[in-house]
């Protein structure tokens, strides 16, 4: 049994350049979750895949049946890696996930993806609740800017608020370069 699984978050078409709801550096996001996912691969790691599906198709992005709403080919999934669908920001929420994590025996957990302050933020405090060991690979995750009280917040802004306390309570928060030199 593997103690270890990669998580790979929400990098569907809809956050990339040209989707209904882009995400900031995207492209460089699923580069490097594809170095992870390559690295994983070869180790023999545990690989999960979260795709979230909207509850309608007037949703503003991952409207069901669509190509937004699928897996990025930079990360698509192979032979028997699993693919969790959800429909609310934390992966663990009515899925099946934790059951998965639990039979496989595995213990840490490396996690990346999108949305940092949206299903990467929800996963990873969950997870960490739940007793995992948590690291999350920050230039493996995008954030996207956002507005609040009138005042706007750019990406990399969000990125950081939401990177920093996960990093002081709830996971180690690395580089992809440390993650995979660590291994």
């Amino acid at each position: 049994m593997t103690q270890t699984a990669l998580i790979l978050i929400d990098i569907q078409n809809d956050y990339f350049p040209g989707g209904s709801w882009e995400v900031d550096r995207m492209g460089t996001v699923a580069a490097n979750a594809a170095r992870l996912l390559g690295h994983a691969r070869t180790t023999g790691d545990l690989v999960i895949h979260v795709r979230h599906e909207a509850g309608s198709d007037t949703a503003p992005f991952f409207r069901p049946g669509t190509s937004g709403a699928e897996i990025n080919s930079a990360v698509a999934p192979q032979g028997a890696e699993a693919v969790v669908l959800k429909h609310r920001p934390n992966a663990f929420h009515q899925t099946d996930l934790l059951d998965r994590l639990r039979t496989a025996g595995v213990a840490d957990l490396i996690v990346c993806g999108a949305m940092s302050q949206m299903c990467v933020d929800a996963t990873v405090r969950a997870a960490a609740d739940l007793g995992f060991k948590v690291t999350v690979v920050s230039d493996a995750c995008g954030a996207k800017a956002a507005s609040f009280g009138g005042m706007d917040v750019q990406a990399s802004v969000v990125q950081a608020a939401f990177l920093a306390p996960l990093a002081m309570s709830y996971a180690k928060v690395v580089t992809t370069d440390a993650a995979l030199s660590q291994r």
